[in-house]
């Protein structure tokens, strides 16, 4: 069973690969993603993220699809008491934005849809500016003092904002954010390294990366030299487009260290690149998804994959950005 990893300033102890919600009741139907959350279970998962905002652009769907599903899941299983929720808030239009009265609101949608009284993580999907920090903050605060969420994370924030909101929350006894959810991988690494990772350390938040395998490019699925895939059709790869993009010199470096690395483990190539992500400073648990039970078996070894010091130091530099010194 794999080790537990803790989520900084929370007595929440968590599988190190949260699992990505973002597919259910989309590219994975109920049926599927049961049997997804299912397998994740039985190997000693118990972190989901999700997001109030999950799926609504898809053609037939509303918006809240993902925590449905989930809900529905977790009702069905009786596991709740099992799981850590994370879900986000502010990023549908139905409920835009960070306001205390749309935070009150949508809190309150999405404990209906998850089926439960309380979500462990709730994240302000995105910021807003148009709030003033100190009442997004005192909506969350509101929200913890009334037991309907444990803990308060933020995503795609800026370091100049995120530092923002800490020292608001300290200077105000406000529910202090613990967690921090950023766009960051093996091959998107300058943003978070060099802006956001300092600020992290230094205010002791969890770090749950997003897109954690590249929108599927770290999967090693997209080689060089393939054609262009389908994305038009209703089978294509949702993001399939997305991941061809990194199919330039840099990537193929980096598809080559994997290919090595997983050799030497026996590993699958997208469980190596979340092992490199789990084991960066400040990383606590890499946040992917999967629309099989098949491609939940290429992510789940991460979790008992340790990478020796010189082979995160060889995707670590395959992976360095050359143009950044020209």
């Amino acid at each position: 069973m794999a080790a537990r990893v803790r989520i900084p300033r929370t007595e929440l102890d968590v599988h190190p690969l949260c699992l990505g919600g973002n597919v259910f009741g989309w590219t994975a139907d109920a049926e599927t993603s049961f049997a997804v959350l299912d397998a994740y279970a039985a190997a000693g998962g118990d972190f989901v993220d999700t997001a109030d905002s999950y799926t609504w652009r898809v053609a037939g769907n509303s918006g809240g699809d993902s925590e449905r599903v989930l809900g529905d899941w977790m009702a069905a299983r009786g596991s709740r008491n099992r799981m850590v929720v994370a879900t986000k808030v502010g990023s549908w239009p139905e409920r835009p934005g960070l306001s205390p009265d749309n935070l009150r609101a949508a809190c309150d949608d999405s404990l209906r849809r998850l089926r439960t009284d309380h979500i462990d993580l709730y994240y302000a999907h995105r910021d807003d500016p148009d709030v003033p920090v100190e009442d997004t903050l005192g909506g969350f605060d509101e929200l913890v003092r009334a037991g309907k969420i444990r803990h308060v994370g933020l995503s795609n924030y800026s370091a100049e904002r995120l530092t923002s909101v800490l020292t608001v929350a300290e200077q105000h006894g406000l529910a202090r954010p613990v967690a921090l959810q950023p766009h960051y991988n093996l091959v998107e690494r300058a943003v978070y390294e060099d802006e956001l990772a300092e600020v992290a350390s230094s205010a002791d938040l969890g770090v749950m990366p997003y897109f954690a395998l590249a929108k599927g490019f770290l999967t090693g699925k997209y080689r060089p030299g393939d054609a262009p895939p389908d994305t038009s059709g209703p089978m294509a790869s949702a993001r399939a487009g997305g991941a061809m993009a990194y199919l330039d010199d840099r990537g193929a470096r980096v598809l080559a260290a994997l290919d090595e690395v997983a050799a030497a483990h026996a590993a699958p190539v997208a469980a190596v690149a979340l092992a490199w992500l789990a084991a960066q400073p400040t990383v606590t648990a890499p946040i992917a998804s999967a629309r099989s039970v098949d491609q939940l078996g290429t992510i789940l070894p991460m979790a008992e994959l340790t990478l020796a010091e010189d082979e995160l130091g060889a995707l670590t530099q395959a992976s360095e950005d050359t143009r950044l010194d020209a």
